[in-house]
């Protein structure tokens, strides 16, 4: 199977360049990438205009499969990702049951097969039943397939537990994921402490919840030397201590952040009730700069979604009662070109490297990187075509998100997985 791609603008996020170049596939992978391109091939791609880059690697996903699919399953997330350009997904172990064993990371790999052709790489837990009470066999776990570990969902409080799962976590040289907030302070609450949560007349999850656990895990990074990751970054003080501790040799300290945190305040929450309420809360504007700015001086590594289905039931009830969450991969990379590139915070390879390469590299994937040998999975895009967020036509089965009428700039209108076209917008 040969693909040409001709006339595109296509990016390099490893070298900080954009070059006009053709892009012949074959048998999955790069095998020419140059200008002037000629030749048979079974399918063509005009891209004249548009954007050629790595396919996004969203490292952050809950597809809800198995226990949940009410919500979503692991075919309509890859249909999803597929039209978000999203070429490879990990997905979260808070299933029921919880990916805590070989058998339940088969199976997520099983189903994945069944999908559209995205890599579904599973995330396992780090203790059983994501309890945080008994830690999980990595090593059974990594041989199985897991990528990393994460009891995501849940803060790992026993840090005795998360010390020993890290030293183990380095001999397999598996990254560990962590969610950061101290349960004690957040339990039952629904949103950011502060001028909101006061307004609602609401307990509020407070920053330092996030801050502490931050600290913690970075420590714990330093003294065990193993490979931590902190999600969902949303904090301006969290960013603080993830640079200062970066900068000390030796930490194999990595961290993410999601569109919501540098696009949405806690005023959101005012108009849009619980398609707003997300773990951890959105927060201040004086946080949402915070975000930018560790976007833009690298602190931040990656950007993912944190995609999290609900049914329309669910979070139809009052705030305080419906579950925390929305959903990210069909609007991450319009928000994102919308609020940074097209604003000037980041050029396109700036942020390709924080949604494909950086991802890619923490999770030891071979992936998010365009040179001659490399899997094929690309996303072509037109990055100046407006459209308007409509939940409607999305094709995950949840439609929570606070986006809703949004106009965005950014289209993406080819998704290619190992070669392969799984997406083309239907209006090409």
């Amino acid at each position: 199977m040969k693909l040409l791609i001709k006339h595109g603008r296509v990016v390099h996020p490893v070298t900080d360049t954009i070059l006009l170049q053709d892009i012949l596939i074959e048998n999955g992978r790069i095998a020419l990438l140059e200008r002037g391109l000629e030749g048979e091939a079974d399918q063509v791609v005009d891209a004249s205009g548009l954007v050629v880059c790595p396919g996004l690697v969203d490292m952050h996903v809950h597809l809800r499969d198995p226990g949940f699919t009410y919500k979503e399953d692991i075919v309509t997330g890859c249909a999803a990702a597929a039209r978000g350009g999203v070429t490879s997904l990990a997905c979260m172990a808070n299933t029921s049951p919880a990916v805590d064993c070989p058998e339940q990371v088969g199976y997520v790999l099983s189903r994945a097969k069944q999908g559209c052709g995205v890599n579904v790489l599973p995330v396992a837990a780090v203790s059983k039943g994501l309890l945080g009470e008994e830690p999980t066999d990595a090593e059974a776990l990594k041989q199985a397939g897991a990528a990393a570990l994460s009891d995501d969902g849940n803060n790992v409080d026993n840090a005795n537990l998360l010390r020993d799962v890290l030293i183990r976590a380095r001999q397999l040289d598996m990254p560990v994921l962590c969610h950061c907030e101290d349960t004690s302070m957040v339990a039952g609450r629904a949103v950011n402490e502060g001028s909101v949560s006061r307004k609602l007349w609401l307990e509020g999850r407070p920053a330092i919840a996030e801050e502490i656990m931050v600290m913690r895990d970075a420590m714990l990074a330093e003294e065990t030397g193993a490979p931590v990751h902190i999600c969902h970054v949303s904090t301006a003080r969290s960013v603080d201590i993830i640079r200062k501790m970066k900068k000390k040799k030796g930490v194999t300290l990595t961290c993410e952040t999601c569109p919501q945190y540098f696009t949405l305040t806690e005023d959101e929450v005012l108009t849009q009730g619980a398609l707003a309420r997300v773990n951890p809360p959105l927060r201040t504007r004086k946080d949402m700069n915070g975000i930018i700015a560790g976007l833009r001086d690298g602190t931040i590594d990656a950007i993912a979604t944190d995609h999290a289905p609900h049914s329309a039931e669910e979070k139809a009830r009052s705030l305080s009662r419906a579950p925390s969450g929305m959903i990210g991969l069909e609007t991450s990379l319009a928000l994102t070109l919308t609020q940074l590139y097209h604003t000037k915070k980041l050029d396109l390879p700036g942020v390709f490297r924080r949604l494909s390469t950086n991802p890619a590299d923490i999770l030891h994937l071979a992936r998010g990187h365009m040179s001659l040998g490399a899997v094929a999975d690309l996303v072509i895009f037109d990055p100046d075509e407006e459209w308007t967020i409509d939940p409607e036509q999305f094709a995950s089965k949840a439609r929570n998100t606070p986006f809703a009428g949004w106009k965005v700039k950014g289209k993406v209108k080819y998704t290619i997985a190992r070669g392969e076209v799984i997406y083309q917008d239907e209006r090409i």
